[in-house]
């Protein structure tokens, strides 16, 4: 068993209720199985990175969870697991705290380091966000949230959250790396009430001050 001095779960982020626009994006990008609007989802970061292979086997056997992710990239490690049965994915990820001697508030306290509302976006400016996109087009004229939160991986719960309170399009969301960023457009109002409940979301994870 890993002791805590040698594993830091950095990320322990569900969603009870995937929304339509993030569950279509997420497809986009999964190479594992595709996950639908209306599932519970969970994703967990880790470090080392290495520790995901161990933990996403303790996860998918444990119940009928789905792995729709398991990342490794440079610092840290990332799964996401997946079904329509909440229960499942809640005790699948119980499981994997009870294997890890932790509890989820273990898990680091997401910081918001940037947040951005771009209002009557420049045709050029959208033209060039649409080239790498993965989401839907943003269209010259609309009003653009761009947040940016550590650790990386509750950038999902940032835009489940928005989605829930908001009527949103998603031009992309990266969940990797050192920080998550996501980025989504509306009207101006709908923008500002999407922002609102994003952050509001991030103060409310529990969790340990971040290194």
């Amino acid at each position: 068993m890993a002791q805590k001095t040698d594993f830091q779960l950095r990320v322990y982020c569900y969603l009870d209720r995937m929304q339509s626009e993030v569950a279509a994006f997420v497809g986009t990008i999964t190479q594992g199985d595709l996950p639908v609007e209306g599932m519970a989802s969970l994703y967990v970061e880790m470090s080392p990175g290495n520790e995901v292979f161990r933990t996403v086997d303790i996860a998918v056997k444990a119940t009928e969870a789905k792995p729709g992710a398991q990342v490794v990239e440079r610092e840290f490690g990332m799964f996401e697991v997946h079904s329509l049965n909440q229960a499942a994915v809640l005790e699948s990820g119980q499981i994997v705290l009870d294997r890890l001697g932790l509890v989820k508030e273990d898990r680091i306290k997401p910081t918001v380091y940037s947040s951005n509302l771009i209002t009557r976006v420049d045709p050029y400016q959208a033209q060039l966000l649409n080239r790498w996109r993965r989401g839907s087009m943003l269209v010259a004229g609309e009003t653009l949230f761009v947040l940016e939160v550590a650790p990386a991986a509750y950038i999902m719960l940032a835009a489940n959250e928005a989605e829930k309170k908001s009527n949103v399009k998603i031009i992309h969301i990266a969940s990797v790396g050192r920080f998550g960023r996501m980025w989504m457009s509306g009207t101006e109002a709908e923008m500002i009430t999407a922002r609102d409940a994003a952050i509001q979301a991030m103060e409310n994870v529990e969790g340990i001050a971040g290194k």
